[in-house]
């Protein structure tokens, strides 16, 4: 291969690395495409959406409100109970006490709106709710169980840190439960308990579940930028395990994991349940096929069994995380739940830059501005490698005139013309892949970047300058992809022209593909390749103004 194809290649391969990004990696984070073969159920003759070992339970007498009949577009429903902290906007419905929708107060739907972002919800199209249950036989509710609620409206009142949610479900036999809701100040945990009190002469063995059920919405998904929507499990084996919709679909999971924890992922949030870490835990997901209009993603886990000695009472329980992928909180919840935070492969890399753009922004808290200043810090970092790239380019801009010569005289000679320009890099000491060998070297640098801007939900509609309010989305006015358009053909103009024709053309069509795709890109990405090549142009031009005059 000689030396222009070669270098054809290279500048094709940076021309389009941030559309191999989402293209190349569809591998490793598409779901995959659900298997046609009908999903078992978890256990025989029973409730298909409640794990092994439990069954539906008739409402409780103590009851007083009678649960709608669920149908295959909507989850049965009785009275609701809403809960309102600083921080979240919750329904619980008092059938199985299922917490049917969330909203994050602290985070808008929209840039610029009040509607908070809404997290969970059983509307059939976009379903998304969290199931727990007590499994004890006949004295234990599953989550089709009918609880009675103390108060219809919760709020957090001043001064006040927490907020307890009560439920009692009453077995036939008597035997008490409540399910206990704990809400805290500034805090997107939420504990949930199932107090028990054995009042049988017998001992009872319960166990508590805890799971997701949601559909797959795809509408919300780019086509030009993809995140991971799916689930995830972590254990001491496998520190993150991605488990997608398709892999549900085609096999159930059934594992024992020793803590851990479960989740359900989507681009800047995350709902995860956490065992006791010490506790051995029953991991399992499921679909629900028959008598839905879309198919039902059910991914839980179940604790080990525990015995209640008559007259004894017992505490069940989980903690449930709903809310932002903010790494600190996440490390503090549990551990490795910060991997939620998905920077790929390149995490070894991305992880300190999101540390040092996080501490710029602690400066000049602008996250527009953080952007810039990292970028600056990136291109003094790798000033020596830029510089000696663009020294290349120079040297071989300089001898353009003598190679388009040698290529005149012995073009038709491919193996004498071979010879000649070796010969002249060799008495010009230039190394003619020189340009491109050090790009290569920052590229795991640039796309780490990437992801870390991607990814951070702290840049979610983070606000600049101007007309730029919301960093994590497209630029209203396309003003940034045309600058960066216009940054990268003035930087193709600083460059050795290829000599082929045919290898011209394709180089001048790049700004355009660039500024193509890059108009649907987040500006927070696009302000980055801006800022980046605004400083490439600087330094390319004041080292080929210098090596030309020499």
């Amino acid at each position: 291969m000689n030396r222009d194809n070669l270098r054809l290649i290279l500048l094709l391969a940076l021309g389009f690395v941030l559309f191999l990004i989402w293209e190349a990696w569809q591998q490793d984070y598409a779901p995959a495409a659900p298997a046609q073969t009908a999903a078992t159920t978890l256990t025989p003759n029973s409730a298909a959406d409640v794990p092994s070992g439990a069954t539906a339970q008739q409402p409780a007498p103590a009851a007083t409100t009678t649960a709608a009949p669920a149908t295959p577009a909507a989850l049965a429903t009785a009275q609701r109970v809403h809960v309102v902290t600083d921080v979240l906007d919750v329904e619980i419905d008092t059938v199985g006490g299922d917490l049917r929708r969330l909203d994050l107060l602290a985070y808008p739907a929209v840039a610029g709106k009040p509607e908070p972002f809404r997290l969970m919800t059983e509307a059939a199209s976009k379903l998304f709710v969290a199931q727990t249950g007590l499994l004890a036989g006949a004295n234990g509710p599953d989550h089709h169980a009918q609880f009675k609620a103390e108060q219809a409206e919760y709020r957090l009142e001043s001064g006040a840190n927490e907020i307890k949610v009560r439920l009692r479900w009453v077995s036939p036999e008597g035997v008490p439960v409540d399910k206990v809701y704990t809400f805290s100040r500034g805090s997107y945990e939420v504990k949930i308990e199932h107090q028990v009190h054995n009042t049988t002469q017998q001992e009872l063995q319960g166990r508590v579940y805890g799971q997701f059920q949601r559909v797959e919405d795809t509408s919300s998904q780019s086509h030009f930028i993809y995140t991971y929507t799916g689930g995830v499990i972590s254990s001491p084996e496998n520190k993150y395990e991605k488990i997608d919709f398709g892999q549900m679909a085609e096999q159930n999971l059934s594992r024992d994991i020793v803590g851990g924890w479960a989740a359900m992922l989507q681009h800047y949030f995350v709902s995860a349940w956490i065992p006791p870490r010490d506790e051995t835990s029953h991991y399992y997901t499921t679909t629900l096929k028959e008598g839905v209009d879309t198919p039902r993603y059910i991914l839980g886990l179940v604790s080990a069994e525990r015995g209640i000695k008559p007259g004894e009472s017992a505490t069940l329980g989980l903690t449930l995380y709903v809310g932002p992928k903010i790494q600190d909180h996440l490390k503090e919840v549990a551990p490795n739940l910060d991997l939620t935070v998905d920077y790929g492969m390149l995490t070894v890399l991305a992880q300190p830059l999101f540390w040092l753009l996080e501490y710029i922004h602690g400066v000049v808290k602008n996250w527009g501005w953080s952007i810039v200043l990292l970028t600056l810090l990136i291109k003094l970092v790798f000033y020596h490698l830029s510089a000696a790239s663009y020294r290349s380019m120079a040297n071989m801009r300089k001898l353009q005139p003598r190679i388009m010569s040698i290529r005149e005289r012995l073009g038709d000679d491919r193996q004498r013309m071979s010879q000649a320009m070796m010969e002249l890099y060799k008495t010009e000491k230039i190394n003619p892949l020189g340009g491109c060998l050090p790009v290569l070297v920052q590229i795991p640098v640039f796309i780490a970047l990437y992801w870390v801007l991607l990814e951070s939900v702290e840049l979610r509609q983070a606000d600049f300058i101007f007309w730029l309010t919301d960093l994590s989305g497209k630029d209203p006015y396309y003003v940034l992809p045309l600058l960066m358009g216009i940054t990268m053909f003035i930087q193709q103009k600083l460059s050795p022209a290829p000599p082929d024709p045919l290898q011209a053309k394709v180089m001048m069509a790049l700004p355009v593909i660039f500024t193509f795709f890059f108009a649907f890109f987040p500006s927070g990405l696009v302000l980055y390749w801006v800022v980046n090549n605004a400083l490439s142009i600087l330094q390319q031009w004041h080292i080929t103004r210098k090596i030309i005059k020499d």
